[in-house]
């Protein structure tokens, strides 16, 4: 099957017995067994259920993984996937990650005596040069968050396999529709399904998903065990919006396309962060690696005072926090994603107070370019 038919076939069409069009919501906690030898495939919801097993299906056919795991946010997912480690182990991590990211692995990790390098992944050099005895694994966002850095994930995979390590992928910003990390040697690939896979800024979810039976066993047995699972109703928002998730992105991508131009015409804008750029330095990797830039775009402005305008006089972009719906967003990452990073780290990686996000929407692109240039120039 295609993508396309994937996002709406690929567990099969048949959902149950009545033949049900819409994956039924199971909204049970407990299931009866069918008689004393012979155990059900659902017992408890914790552990398994059918709504959230067809999601599971469906993402790890996407993501092609032997299998998926739905948790209750991003963040769920982060934190079973590196319960597969114990101190000492140490891990090489990309330097720009989501604050969410950095405060797990810094403030919870750290403290249970794992250890972190955080680079630029995209130096295959350096990434070799910090492996040591106890090197887990190697961490990336690709592209990463805020400032749209591109990392080579086959070269990085080809690092990971000489090690032994494992090679954990963030695919949150580009999904599977643009970008397939597994396919290209990763092991573990990790979503903030709140985001593209959901789409409509209206539930919390989180996966991973294992490249191998062996992985996914692993991941199982701490994911049923902390428990952090996905609630059948949110298992089926999620689903509805992987629907339409290819017409999604291919909008949203070309709205990125024009927005970024723009941006970059702008006299008051000094700076514009994003990866579709034929001058910007992953482009060449980008290209080789994704079939699209997806709608992730950062830039920055000549003035500060110019910030807090942007923010209130944005009419059809809204000031809000998360990224990947239908709406698009723009965020103000030293008061929100990125608060918890050190003032001066924030400032040497160019996350200054004149720094914004945007997610673009699937707006028309007409009215997204009028209420920028508006909000910028008025």
């Amino acid at each position: 099957m295609e993508f396309e038919t994937l996002c709406l076939h690929a567990d099969g069409n048949k959902k149950d017995e009545w033949g049900s069009i819409a994956t039924p919501v199971y909204q049970s906690a407990t299931f009866v067994h069918k008689d004393f030898n012979e155990v059900s495939k659902y017992s408890y919801s914790r552990l398994s259920n059918p709504t959230r097993a067809h999601l599971e299906n469906t993402v790890a056919a996407l993501e092609g993984g032997a299998a998926a795991f739905a948790f209750s946010s991003g963040m769920a997912a982060l934190s079973c996937v590196m319960k597969l480690f114990e101190a000492p182990a140490h891990i090489i991590a990309s330097e720009d990650l989501y604050g969410g990211s950095l405060r797990l692995f810094r403030n919870v990790n750290a403290r249970e005596g794992m250890s972190f390098d955080f680079i630029d992944t995209g130096d295959l050099k350096k990434v070799e040069s910090l492996i040591r005895r106890e090197t887990k694994a190697i961490y990336v966002e690709t592209p990463s968050n805020p400032l749209m850095q591109v990392s080579d994930i086959a070269a990085l995979a080809g690092i990971a396999k000489k090690h032994k390590l494992l090679l954990i992928v963030d695919n949150t910003f580009l999904t599977p529709y643009f970008q397939r990390p597994l396919a290209l040697g990763a092991d573990i690939v990790l979503h903030s399904g709140t985001k593209y896979l959901g789409g409509h800024n209206d539930t919390l979810a989180g996966f991973a998903v294992a490249k191998t039976e062996e992985l996914a066993e692993k991941i199982l047995y701490y994911a049923k065990t902390i428990g952090a699972c996905l609630a059948p109703a949110d298992c089926f928002l999620i689903e509805r919006g992987i629907k339409t998730l290819p017409l999604r992105m291919d909008r949203i991508n070309e709205n990125a396309k024009q927005i970024a131009e723009m941006l970059r015409s702008c006299k008051a804008v000094s700076k514009v962060y994003y990866t579709g750029f034929p001058d910007h330095a992953g482009y060449a990797v980008s290209t080789k690696q994704a079939t699209g830039f997806g709608g992730m775009i950062s830039f920055e402005v000549k003035d500060k005072p110019l910030v807090e305008k942007i923010l209130t006089c944005v009419k059809v972009f809204q000031y809000a926090e998360s990224l990947g719906g239908v709406e698009s967003l723009i965020t103000y990452p030293v008061r929100q994603t990125h608060a918890d990073v050190p003032e001066e780290e924030r400032n040497r990686r160019g996350i200054n107070d004149r720094f914004l996000r945007i997610s673009v929407g699937i707006e028309n692109i007409k009215d997204l370019i009028e209420d920028l240039r508006q909000a910028i120039d008025k």
